[in-house]
């Protein structure tokens, strides 16, 4: 699905005029691609909240309706936000074509109990996207991953993800997403554990006869 985003042209550049810019409601831009320069462009923020906020997120098909005339097929590549207020700062428009496949992060959705935090275990999420590429109308929305019969100790790879028709993962195959292991505080009281089996004074079999063989060398 597309959405239209007004955008205006002739917006100052520079970091003084874009704050003056953010206190109207306006968010600076910038639109590129193959078949044009870079523009600088300005959007209202909440058309730009509703637009990125759609089903496919920040994947969503943008017509940039640029000056009320011409129109842009688009997709936000990039978007910088404030660092504490979490508002939109900047963003990045690139130019597509439906013809032409592009690349895009996909978020994973994680369903199901893993076996593995049943028996006290956490998952650890190493990365909670993925990139891929395809058309512009067939990049997922998300990506369904059952984590159910993941047990401690198992990790999730790019590999392990589901065969979408139309859709290329080009993360490596080996890198790792999902991982399920032992809290750290249980980790640190088993060694405690295996440590308090050893008495006071007491040393590790072997450990003494190793340091006479050692003396007499």
């Amino acid at each position: 699905m597309e959405v239209t985003l007004r955008a205006e042209t002739g917006r100052t550049q520079g970091s003084r005029p874009s704050r003056r810019l953010r206190r109207t409601g306006q968010v600076p831009a910038v639109v590129y691609g193959k078949d044009m320069e870079a523009q600088a462009i300005a959007v209202d923020g909440r058309e730009l909240h509703g637009v990125l906020h759609t089903e496919a997120g920040l994947n969503a098909l943008i017509n940039l309706e640029i000056d009320g005339a011409k129109k842009r097929l688009t997709m936000a590549k990039m978007v910088d936000r404030h660092p504490v207020r979490g508002e939109i700062t900047h963003v990045d428009f690139v130019t597509i074509s439906l013809t032409e496949k592009t690349r895009a992060e996909v978020s994973l959705d994680l369903q199901g109990d893993p076996i593995g935090v049943r028996e006290g275990g956490i998952v650890e999420t190493i990365n909670n996207s993925v990139l891929v590429e395809a058309l512009p109308t067939e990049i997922p929305t998300s990506i369904v991953i059952d984590v159910s019969g993941m047990d401690v100790g198992d990790t999730l790879r790019v590999s392990d993800l589901p065969v979408i028709e139309g859709v290329e993962y080009i993360a490596d195959l080996d890198e790792p997403l999902i991982t399920v292991v032992l809290p750290a505080a249980e980790i640190a009281a088993e060694v405690i554990e295996e440590g308090e089996g050893i008495e006071e004074g007491e040393e590790p079999e072997g450990g003494r006869e190793a340091d006479e063989e050692s003396d007499d060398e």
